[in-house]
């Protein structure tokens, strides 16, 4: 009977569609654990494809390549090494049943790589539907699985939403089962990490077994994945917490004591704050979006704003200053303030700036306009010309450079339109995209008082006070400030959480203390701002429900919570 087990639990970044290189980082991962001694190395959930890998699936050319790389790796277990357990997508050649267009159906899978060969795969039974996740469009659901054997050992092996639920870890359990493992592909949300944690001590307590959790590390697109892998011992103990926001191998030591097996604790990683994991959340995400879509840095208009500085910050953080190029584009309404303060940013920063006067094309678009705007009054119409002549800025820059534009919105303006398609609304990516205003000042004073772990800017400040302390303004008009037109951002921010993540109607949010025509225009600038949310770049994913795949309204929508419920 086996007594001891050696397990590495192996919290990598993988690349969506680059199955060579993620194999490669299975390889190197596999070689520092056997160097340990490990029995057996767990991977994130699709690891080697990359999570989440969405049409790719339906290309046959892209399961072959999974397929060669699973056998291939497979190949470096034959040496009486490790064992992997690695995710992927996989088509079950055993079965006859096929999709309409003849296809073989594809799960995602967790294989057991062990002596040489493929010693096992167990298939997701739970496929996710909600919010980012359409697994139920490209996977199959497999059946509830037992467990495999490894070495002498029962593994309930479990695929990420397998765990959200009771029934795949109770068939696993009464079929014999003696540790359970999960295999992770687990976005990051504010506060989701103690829901992990909820829900695995559920299954604890359910199973009476230890249960290993392997999450994936780095950005994909809109979401960033915060690692932040566990085990818990039958007595819901937690015996290992392994960073959050960084790679790492983690070497657990297993005793069987009884009929029970006991995992040796480990140097728990503490839990992060609020703010710290919003950050890094940022940094991770911005930073795998730009090294793995292969740009040589950003470009970024810094209008002397907390928005624009706090977007440069975390570029710089996440990039290094060399990576990082600021652009001042002021006009005839920028203040002296804002130019003070943009500079100083920068300075903080040790970033590049670079001034572009934008009052030339200001007055030549109103040259150019004159004779089809005549005895016309000004309005937003010349606002949004200066967002434009920014825009085309920095997309000029971009052009010649290389370097990607970084939008520098935050979730508050988007959600009610207080932003301009083909101006300050391009770019390739939008750091600040789910973040409100609140929180957008929140992480300003935090970042200016501690520099996180892994950033590569100062340690000091890194951006003036005052662009912290000044009343918010787009400066696209004499004497402007945000407030004008919107309430204060802490109304305003309560009362789109309250319609966004709480799908809250304007009579629900009334009752509870907002002004209701103040809900009431809220909602309807919410609403028919839509079709600008569409055309936006993506950002950071952060809170429950984000813009995007979270959040799935039509533009031509004649839906209107405002009005009086009927009965």
């Amino acid at each position: 009977m086996v007594t001891s087990l050696k397990i590495a639990l192996a919290q990598i970044n993988p690349k969506v569609g680059d199955i060579a290189s993620n194999a490669e980082l299975i390889k190197a991962t596999h070689a520092d654990a056997a160097k340990t001694g490990a029995d057996l190395v767990v991977f994130s959930e699709l690891v080697l494809s990359g999570y989440p890998p969405e049409d790719l699936v339906y290309r046959p050319a892209f399961l072959d390549a999974v397929e060669n790389a699973t056998n291939e790796l497979a190949q470096i277990t034959a040496d009486n090494g490790p064992g992997i357990l690695i995710g992927a997508p996989w088509r079950d050649f055993s079965s006859s049943r096929k999709k309409k267009n003849g296809k073989l159906e594809v799960y995602n899978a967790g294989l057991l790589l062990d002596a040489g060969k493929i010693a096992g795969v167990r298939f997701k039974y739970n496929l996710p539907n909600y919010g980012v996740f359409d697994e139920h469009r490209v996977f199959k659901s497999g059946p509830l699985p037992g467990p495999l054997m490894f070495r002498g050992v029962r593994l309930g092996v479990m695929v990420c939403e397998d765990m959200w639920s009771e029934d795949v870890a109770e068939t696993l359990v009464e079929s014999g089962a003696e540790l359970l493992i999960v295999l992770n592909g687990s976005p990051f949300e504010l506060d989701k990490l103690d829901v992990r944690l909820d829900h695995a001590v559920a299954r604890v307590s359910e199973t009476r077994l230890p249960l290993i959790y392997v999450n994936q590390i780095g950005g994909q697109d809109d979401l960033v994945f915060d690692g932040g892998s566990f085990v818990l011992n039958a007595d819901r103990a937690l015996a290992v917490q392994m960073p959050s926001w960084q790679e790492n191998l983690a070497i657990t030591n297993w005793q069987r004591v009884g009929d029970n097996w006991v995992c040796d604790d480990l140097d728990l990683n503490p839990a992060l704050d609020r703010m710290e994991n919003v950050y890094r959340a940022l940094m991770l995400g911005l930073a795998d979006y730009v090294r793995k879509n292969n740009f040589p840095g950003v470009v970024i208009g810094l209008s002397g704003g907390v928005d624009s500085a706090l977007t440069a910050a975390v570029a710089v953080d996440a990039l290094g200053a060399d990576k990082v190029r600021c652009v001042m584009m002021p006009s005839p309404y920028t203040s002296t303030e804002s130019l003070e303060d943009a500079n100083g940013a920068a300075q903080l920063l040790g970033a590049r700036l670079d001034t572009v006067n934008i009052g030339p094309v200001m007055q030549a678009y109103d040259a150019l306009l004159e004779p089809l705007f005549v005895k016309m009054q000004s309005d937003t119409t010349e606002e949004n010309i200066q967002a434009r002549a920014r825009g085309i800025t920095l997309m000029a820059l971009s052009n010649k450079f290389g370097h990607m534009v970084l939008s520098t919105g935050n979730k508050s303006e988007v959600s009610v339109g207080y932003s301009t398609l083909y101006g300050d609304l391009c770019g390739g990516f939008s750091v600040l995209k789910d973040v409100y205003k609140t929180t957008v000042f929140d992480l300003s004073r935090w970042r200016n008082a501690q520099r996180p772990m892994g950033a590569m800017g100062p340690n000091g400040p890194v951006m003036p006070t005052r662009i912290i302390t000044k009343p918010p303004s787009a400066e696209l008009k004499p004497n402007q400030t945000d407030q004008d037109t919107l309430p204060p951002y802490d109304v305003l921010d309560g009362i789109l959480k309250g319609l966004i993540e709480g799908e809250m109607g304007v009579h629900s949010l009334a009752a509870q203390g907002f002004k209701e025509a103040v809900v009431r225009r809220i909602y309807r600038m919410l609403k028919i701002a839509e079709y600008k949310r569409r055309q936006a770049p993506p950002g950071v994913k952060i809170t429950h429900i984000a813009f995007g795949r979270d959040y799935r309204y039509p533009i031509t929508n004649g839906f209107d919570d405002s009005v009086e419920p009927s009965i």
